[in-house]
């Protein structure tokens, strides 16, 4: 059965939060702030916390700085997967992954679809690699923020996490985390 085992050990992961926005600051920005105190609170580290605005180039130079930094494993992101004429977060990072993770749409949205209804169409959340750095973009409201953590990233990204968890494919854990 699914779940977390309390029995293994728990290996933390390094990870960026990335806003993307035009208009929110970090006195309003509560989605980054959720998804901060979230993985913080899970055990992990907070590496660095950023707001961007809605441009391709300022979103995939802070991505690039990230995924060329060896102490970040997982990139955060929230805002701009929607379809607003400025929404560009797909756009930007995309071309970036190696390897797209298809499945983390699906389990989004299915994992969205309880609380919002079908209204979770208007999101193009979605998941990827480039380079060995994972990147999870969910959209920019606090709600889908906390449904991503909640009901999806907590578990994914935690190494107790059975049958498996992502973590075992983080550079640093490989072999020692299964």
């Amino acid at each position: 059965m699914a779940g977390i085992n309390p029995d293994l050990p728990f290996y933390p992961l390094n990870i960026a939060v990335l806003t993307i926005s035009d208009t929110r600051d970090m006195t309003t920005d509560t989605s980054g702030a959720l998804l901060a105190e979230r993985l913080v609170a899970a055990g992990h580290t907070l590496t660095d916390r950023v707001i961007v605005a809605d441009d391709v180039d300022a979103i995939r130079g802070q991505i690039g700085k990230w995924v060329a930094d060896e102490g970040v494993d997982v990139v955060l992101t929230t805002g701009g997967t929607g379809f607003a004429p400025r929404d560009v977060t797909p756009e930007a990072i995309r071309p970036l992954f190696r390897r797209e993770m298809e499945g983390f749409g699906v389990v989004f949205h299915h994992a969205s679809l309880a609380t919002v209804g079908v209204a979770t169409l208007q999101s193009r959340a979605f998941a990827g690699q480039a380079e060995d750095t994972f990147i999870f973009c969910l959209p920019g409201s606090t709600g889908a923020c906390r449904d991503g953590w909640d009901l999806v990233l907590a578990m994914e990204l935690d190494s107790r996490f059975r049958p498996c968890s992502l973590v075992g494919q983080i550079p640093r854990y490989r072999g020692i985390c299964p």
